[in-house]
């Protein structure tokens, strides 16, 4: 497929309550969060014109301005809609959903206090992030060399861009060397999660994943742990060591983009997609889909 770059497209942009043409939705060069990172924002998709855990994603995104230290000018409600709106403007029943909130170029300074907060909401088609044959196999991923921040410098708990900077910098240096993606450590040394997905891993039919205490508590992560426990497979949630990862035997990631994906390779260590991996991540199509 041709490159087609995101500022020049056809179709429609939520922008502070009304639509504007692609190409116009644009903001100031003096943007506070171009500066600062006080930006936050949601990544969703929408299958068959329902967006799935709409709700619980613009509950996160008023959460995570919050943790900002600002307030969004819309309800949840109000957010909700205009998410709807915006596919259906666009013409989109499958598709991506990217809503973002940001503070304004009224101030250039680190202080914001004379600053408006922003919320656009742009949509695009996006089929899964790897094809299937791709997903039967697993990807491969690399150890990256930067670490998730200890939750007492960042606010982990947000979805905010400016913690972004070290999943980009991994994720591009992990395909120059022809991997898929990055596996994160945290601050302490425990394993994390990918650049943009949390991970689990199987040993002996037990589904294990970190804690949320460093990384994003991932809305596909909790969707996961409820299908994982309807279905009667145990999960445990605690902190994992690399060394241990020789002893999994399965290995997947979850998010908005990756939706569940196997996992071959993380650095020098290996797993074979089995039963379970490929069990849940056919379950979660389904769900998604509403056919479960």
């Amino acid at each position: 497929m041709a490159f087609v770059p995101f500022d020049d497209r056809d179709g429609w942009i939520w922008m502070d309550g009304d639509f504007v043409p692609w190409r116009e939705a644009k903001t100031h060069v003096l943007t506070h969060a171009l500066h600062y990172g006080s930006s936050v924002f949601e990544g969703e998709r929408m299958y068959g014109g329902e967006i799935f855990k709409l709700t619980p994603h613009t509950e996160r995104l008023k959460r995570s301005a919050n943790l900002l230290d600002f307030d969004l000018p819309y309800s949840v409600a109000e957010i909700d809609a205009a998410c709807e709106e915006t596919c259906e403007k666009m013409g989109l029943s499958d598709c991506y959903v990217r809503p973002v909130a940001y503070r304004g170029p009224e101030q250039v300074s680190v202080s914001a206090q004379h600053n408006k907060t922003h919320v656009a909401i742009a949509v695009w088609e996006w089929p899964s992030y790897f094809d299937p044959e791709t997903k039967a196999k697993g990807i491969r991923l690399e150890w990256a060399k930067w670490r998730r921040p200890d939750p007492m410098t960042a606010p982990s708990a947000a979805k905010a861009a400016g913690l972004y900077m070290i999943c980009t910098m991994s994720k591009m240096a992990a395909e120059k060397r022809g991997y898929a993606d990055a596996m994160m450590l945290d601050w302490r040394g425990y394993v994390a999660e990918a650049t943009g997905a949390n991970v689990f891993f199987v040993q002996d039919g037990v589904l294990h994943t970190p804690p949320v205490d460093a990384i994003l508590d991932g809305i596909t992560r909790q969707t996961v742990i409820e299908m994982a426990k309807a279905k009667g497979i145990e999960v445990v949630v605690r902190n994992i060591l690399p060394e241990e990862l020789a002893g999994f035997s399965e290995c997947f990631v979850t998010g908005t983009a990756a939706e569940v994906t196997p996992v071959s390779e993380i650095g020098e260590y290996r797993f074979t997609p089995g039963a379970l991996s490929l069990g849940l991540m056919e379950d979660y199509g389904r769900l998604v889909r509403g056919q479960l």
